[in-house]
Order: structure tokens, then sequence, then C-alpha cells
């Protein structure tokens, strides 16, 4: 029996009002929040609020057969507590059904897992599934990182945080002639079970579902699964990952899209095709074989690698300045410092800074609100900055950051001494018996 893998991420980043070079150290406050907070509420009426709602009565009518999973990101978590709050809200309905699994990833939706002497990548993960636990009431298992990059190496730091599961792009290049309607596993850490995106038919209805000039256009339920039950007999399981916002904003509504979500139940129940989460792929089947990933992948663009966020020097230039600071913002326990730390790691900077041309640049183009990717650039380095000079304000850029841990351990330890000796003093006044005053003739 055949099973579909929906997987939907959601993200959206605090994105950066104009900075100019003359607001570096007289302005600290970095976003856009006008634009932020328009574009998420227009997504959450066209999208978050009635997809949840459609996918909410598609698994009680399915008397909970219909099954999905989401990875939504702590910055975009962050947005809807404090624009769309109506749409956490949606997700814990969901959360309640037992049909809906999340995912971990990083909090910032960041490219941390390419440090690999920084331990950003870790803290990161485990504060997303802090936040998804108290959310939703839910502890992930199975990870899905940014921008669906993977490699062996970041597999086995997976392996190692306690995952089961990791879900990343079916690269032809990485796949060559095996299909990704698989089970596989990390050639480096055998215990890391690998699900691979089925690009083509995701695409089918993430980008050509309302094209005119497809060749299977119309895209119909009954058609779409006719595809999946026609797969070879061992192919059992096809992984469907794709951006939410494919349901009422990529597709507006008026294409037809909420009612061809709506019809898929019905016609794989006829066909009896199952729907399963990633845990519930993972925990059922046995991996068929290893694939091999010395170089990272990701889902972008006809390269399926890094090239859409480090290409070009513009790119590797604001990494390598963001993360050489890394070490030393860590030390810090300024609560702004540490969340302008986060919203400034998302891959979405990076992006804008894409200057790839022809069709992947029109894609870039479409999601950046800069008019050039040197625009972005100069933009998010002006704001890097001054973000840099607040953190060697806190950490004066002389001192090396081994010496600077040193220091900062021995003021904790100092801290925690003098708050002992006030608590045993405080005690010791309570225990002192109170002198009897002698009464006036």
């Amino acid at each position: 029996m055949k099973s579909i893998c929906f997987y939907f991420q959601i993200h959206q980043p605090f994105r950066l009002k104009r900075y100019r070079f003359f607001d570096i150290g007289s302005d600290h406050y970095y976003y856009d929040d006008y634009n932020d907070e328009e574009i998420i509420r227009r997504i959450a009426n066209n999208c978050y609020l009635p997809a949840n709602q459609t996918i909410l009565n598609m698994i009680k009518e399915s008397d909970g057969a219909f099954k999905v999973a989401y990875s939504i990101s702590g910055v975009a978590l962050e947005q809807m507590e404090l624009y769309v709050p109506e749409v956490i809200d949606s997700f814990k309905e969901l959360a309640k059904t037992g049909c809906v699994e999340f995912l971990a990833e990083t909090f910032a939706h960041s490219l941390a897992s390419l440090q690999e002497d920084s331990d950003e990548f870790e803290l990161q993960v485990k504060q997303h599934s802090k936040k998804i636990q108290s959310l939703f009431g839910y502890k992930p298992t199975v990870f899905r990182n940014t921008e669906l990059i993977y490699s062996d190496d970041i597999g086995s730091r997976v392996s190692a945080m306690g995952f089961k599961g990791i879900i990343t792009e079916g690269a032809k290049h990485v796949l060559g002639w095996k299909s990704p309607n698989y089970v596989y596993c990390c050639a480096s850490n055998p215990q890391l079970k690998v699900l691979c995106k089925n690009f083509k038919m995701s695409d089918d209805i993430t980008f050509r579902f309302s094209d005119w000039g497809w060749d299977q256009y119309p895209l119909t339920a009954e058609k779409f699964l006719s595809w999946i039950e026609n797969l070879p007999a061992s192919e059992d399981v096809v992984n469907l990952f794709m951006n939410y916002e494919t349901f009422g904003e990529m597709q507006n509504a008026g294409t037809g899209i909420f009612e061809f979500l709506k019809a898929l139940p019905y016609f794989a129940s006829q066909m009896g095709i199952n729907f399963e989460t990633p845990s519930m792929v993972l925990q059922k089947r046995k991996p068929i074989d290893q694939i091999n990933v010395p170089y990272p992948i990701s889902w972008a663009d006809e390269e399926r690698d890094l090239s859409a966020w480090l290409g070009n020097e513009l790119q590797r230039s604001a990494f390598d300045k963001l993360y050489g600071i890394g070490e030393r913002v860590r030390l810090s326990n300024d609560r702004r410092l540490l969340q302008d730390w986060y919203y400034l790691q998302s891959s979405d900077h990076f992006y804008y800074m894409s200057t790839k041309h022809f069709s992947d640049g029109a894609m870039h183009s479409h999601f950046s609100p800069y008019d050039t990717p040197y625009e972005a650039f100069m933009n998010y380095m002006n704001v890097l900055s001054d973000f840099i000079d607040r953190v060697n304000g806190q950490f004066p850029e002389g001192v090396d950051n081994e010496e600077l841990n040193s220091l900062l351990k021995t003021i904790d330890a100092q801290g925690e001494l003098i708050a002992n000796l006030e608590k045993q003093l405080q005690n010791a006044s309570l225990a002192e018996p109170k002198k009897k005053t002698a009464k006036k003739c």
C-alpha cells in the first residue's frame, strides 16, 4: 500500500528597514514593522487560516486518515504571536487531533549548520524544539534543516542531537538512478534515516498547478493520485514537501487549490493510498540504502546547492562577518542583542543578495523587498556594522574570546558568592534573638 507524506514549511523573516550609513551608531532598531505586519496578516488571511481550517476539516471528515507535518521557524512563530495570534490558536487545534507532526529546525531559519566549528546550530535547534513543545505540547523527533540543506556531516550532527530522521531534497546529482520514493540512511551515521523530497510531484502542485501552458493542466486530485497509484509497487512512499503558502498565496483560492486539497482524502481512499507523517514513515520502514552527500545540497534552483545564499562574494562576505562575532554574542546576557542576533541570521537576508540570472534570478527577485542584490547587501552590512559596534561595546575587540570567557566566569562566580553571603547574612539576622527593651518606670 502506498503512502503520501505531506510536509509544509512556514517561515517569515523580520525584514530590515532602509538603514543608511549615517544611522550606524545612532539607531539600533533595524526592522520594518509595517511591512512585516502587512505581509503576515495578508498571508494569514489568504493561506494560514483557511488552509488550517481546511486541513482540520479533512482530518475530521476522514476520521483521522489524513495526516500532515509542519516545520515552522521560530522567527515565524514570534511574528504570529505579535500580529496574528489566531494562527497560533488554529495550529493548536490541529495539534489536538493527533494527526499533525511538528518538525524541528533552526530557530532563526539560519545557515548555522554550515558553521562546523560553532555551537550555534545545536543551540538554535534546542531553542526551536523548546518553542514547539511550549506552544503545541509536541517534542519533535524528525529534523528539517533550513532550505532543506543537508550533507553527511550535518546528518551526523543531527543524529548526535537525538533525532531519528531528517528530510532533504531528492537532488538528481545525489540520488542518480535511485528514486526519492524510498527511505534512505545517512552515509556517515546509518542510524539517522533520510526522507528525500519528490521535487517533481511537489512542484506540480506548488508551481505548475495553475499554469495553463502545462500539458497536464488542469491538475485534479484524481489525476494526481493516479500518478502515485501507477508508480512501481516497491516505491511505497511519496514525499511531498512544499511551502505552505502554496495554498491561497502562491496559488490563490481562485485557482481551485483548496478544492484540490479537499478532494485528496476521498480519492486516496478509493485507490488505497494512505497519508503518513514523517515519523510514521520512518517507524514503519527500514532504509533500502545509504545516500552519500559529501557537499551540502538544498532545494533551490537547478543546481540544488548553496549558491542561492552563498554563491557570490557579497553573500560570503556578509556570512563570514556575521558568524565571525558569534562566539562573542553568545557570551552576552543582553536579551535585545541576542534577539537581533537571531533575526539577522535568517537565510532570507542572504537570498536577497543573490545575483543569479535568468529563471532562477526571477524567482530570487520575486521574494526580495530590494530593487537590486547590491542594495540588499549594502542595507544588511550597514545594519550589521551597527550590531557589531554594539557587541564590541560589551566585549572589546582587543580582548580575545578565551580571555573574555574566563573573565565572565570569574564575574559570575563572584556574583554567586556575593549572593550566597547576603543570604547567609539575612538568615543570621533572622535567627538572632531580639533584645528586650527595658520598660520605663
